[in-house]
């Protein structure tokens, strides 16, 4: 315990008040994701359809997601059977359930990845922390030395490395940049309104520059004259 790290905090490019999303990086990210990551973690939250117009064009998603079985029915028989997956499908679990996960694990269970990075540091520095251990700690087998993680030993074996996969725009898929854009990925699927909501934000910035030199205004030149009128009342002789 003395020897764990806590995660520094990185300059993330959406960060910013008014800053977006990199979507490129989430694309990215994506094919990390669907390449490395989802043979164990889950993301049951996440659909299809929620790529259109983030990192994928409808057919692109529509052709994403018929690469995927999905489990369906029961037919007119009852039976289940398998289909292509559809645009609101979600994305496949890779257990059937927990049990089967953890019995895939050595008894650990893979979290789910939806809501994971909201602590986005933390799955950076993670990801990216894996080392020899210091000498006079030993590991029991099966598990790796990590100084980010709680106890710092930690099951997952080191989950990326540089060149693990060819990014489809050319990008140079070292082990920071891998990094970088699957926790973009999922930061985006944390929140998919985080640009939403800071454009709704930026709006509202305007609307009330417009509107509160108009208040100013009424305030100062209009009700403060009406309010210190003074009436006077005379009774009728």
């Amino acid at each position: 315990g003395e020897l764990e790290l806590h995660p520094p905090n990185y300059p993330w490019s959406h960060n910013g008040m008014l800053s977006s999303l990199d979507h490129s990086s989430v694309r990215r990210g994506y094919q990390v994701y669907k390449q490395v990551c989802s043979a164990c973690h889950s993301m049951e939250y996440l659909a299809f359809r929620n790529l259109i117009g983030v990192s994928h064009t409808e057919a692109e998603a529509k052709a994403l997601a018929e690469e995927a079985e999905v489990l369906d029915g029961p037919n007119e028989d009852g039976e289940m059977f398998t289909r292509p997956g559809k645009l609101s499908d979600y994305f496949p679990k890779p257990y059937p359930n927990p049990e089967a996960a953890r019995a895939a694990n050595n008894g650990a269970l893979p979290p789910d990845l939806s809501y994971i990075v909201n602590v986005k540091d933390y799955v950076f520095s993670l990801l990216t922390g894996y080392c020899d251990p210091p000498g006079g700690v030993s590991l029991r087998e099966g598990l790796h030395y990590n100084p980010f993680f709680p106890g710092e030993a930690i099951g997952m074996a080191p989950p990326i490395y540089n060149e693990i996969l060819e990014y489809e725009d050319g990008t140079p898929a070292t082990m920071s940049q891998i990094a970088k854009d699957v926790c973009t990925f999922l930061r985006w699927a944390a929140e998919p309104e985080h640009d939403h909501r800071k454009r709704m934000g930026l709006k509202m910035m305007l609307i009330m520059g417009m509107l509160l030199p108009l208040i100013y205004y009424l305030k100062r030149h209009r009700w403060s004259v009406l309010k210190s009128r003074k009436i006077a009342y005379r009774p009728p002789k």
